[in-house]
């Protein structure tokens, strides 16, 4: 054989030669290198983070304080089985509420409750406990149930308060947003005093608006101060989703404190009142702008206070006095009158701007509670 063709067929044995060894070499490390990730696969060694931010133990604190006293709340209606024609009772909706007292009394909103033929309490304990309705607002959204757990199962909730409540402030949500129990969310304080429609056409009025996120569910839940007080029932989202946009509001506690206390001793809200009834017809027919005292009760607070009703006199209309003003806000209409009387309290000393008889005057009227009938 040439000596250069044998030069060349050793230069191809070599290089099959090297080729094989490397293709047994890829096949043995295709079998050993699982063997050597899984030596190597060890959980990393934990960073330690230190402790937590006083703001983050501030959170913490007051979810671990308040969230024994949060309780869901189930609404459920009588419904007839088309097969069995067996009534059951099926769920028509939830929400939240919190624990108001020692005796069982449960606070939430009207909405959750409204229209239930029954309502189920439930404890953060998991025990179930049938509300029995105490009282409504339906004007202020607000609702009574009691349960028959035992005292040492309820933990009320400290009670803050309102009027004091400033833009900025941080606020905490504790509720059951889409029936997940035991939520908290943070947010503050976005604006105070708002007023906003609800579905039925009414207005609550002086709410409080929050970022804090407030979703189906949370109604009727606490919304609290960074000392873990009540400041407010979380009530309402605006949204044309039905789900939180960052704007939330609830009721101020300085309300749900004056109202919560009737609901529970009268079943009821008991407003302040006048005792007069009102025409505003009368008054626009002749250019007064306010309304006129056609009749009123006796020994309400504006008889004790001498307001004159209208009367007639040889078949003629003699006008009452006409009301135009309370503590300086104008009541040219009816409705004006009822919305300022609505946030004046029991025992409040207004003044009255009235004309009568052509002639400007002032009236002092301390409001009262409404008699039982009889």
């Amino acid at each position: 054989m040439p000596r250069g063709k044998h030069r060349g067929a050793s230069a191809s044995n070599g290089l099959l030669a090297i080729l094989l060894f490397l293709m047994a070499g890829y096949i043995a490390l295709d079998k050993v290198w699982p063997a050597l990730r899984a030596m190597n696969a060890r959980p990393r060694e934990i960073t330690p983070r230190g402790d937590l931010s006083q703001v983050e133990k501030t959170t913490i604190d007051i979810f671990e304080a308040a969230s024994p006293s949060v309780v869901f709340i189930t609404n459920t209606k009588l419904a007839r089985d088309r097969v069995t024609r067996d009534v059951l009772s099926v769920p028509a909706g939830s929400g939240s509420g919190f624990i108001w007292d020692d005796l069982g009394h449960i606070v939430t909103n009207f909405h959750v409750v409204a229209d239930a033929d029954e309502v189920i309490v439930t404890l953060p304990d998991q025990t179930n406990w049938k509300g029995t309705p105490v009282g409504v607002s339906r004007r202020h959204d607000l609702a009574v149930v009691r349960i028959s757990a035992p005292s040492g199962a309820l933990r009320p909730l400290p009670v803050g308060e309102s009027s004091n409540l400033r833009v900025g402030q941080s606020v905490f949500a504790i509720g059951n947003p889409f029936g997940l129990d035991q939520t908290l969310t943070t947010g503050i304080i976005s604006a105070l005093h708002r007023e906003i429609p609800t579905e039925d056409g009414r207005e609550l009025q002086d709410m409080i608006q929050t970022d804090a996120a407030i979703n189906p569910g949370n109604s009727g839940g606490p919304l609290l101060d960074s000392a873990g007080r009540l400041v407010g029932v979380n009530t309402a989202i605006f949204s044309p989703t039905r789900t939180n946009l960052g704007i939330g509001f609830a009721t101020p506690v300085d309300l749900v404190n004056e109202i919560v206390p009737q609901l529970i001793a009268h079943g009821r809200e008991i407003r302040p009142y006048l005792g007069v009834y009102l025409n505003d017809e009368y008054p626009q027919r002749i250019g007064v702008d306010g309304v006129m005292v056609f009749d009123l009760q006796k020994g309400s607070p504006a008889d004790k206070a001498g307001l004159q009703p209208a009367r007639y006199v040889d078949g003629r209309l003699v006008p009452g006095d006409f009301i135009l003003s309370i503590d300086g806000q104008p009541t040219p209409n009816a409705e004006a009158l009822r919305k300022i009387l609505s946030t004046c309290k029991f025992g409040d000393r207004i003044e009255l701007e009235i004309l009568r008889a052509g002639r400007k005057g002032k009236v002092t009227v301390v409001l009262e509670a409404p008699r039982p009938p009889g």
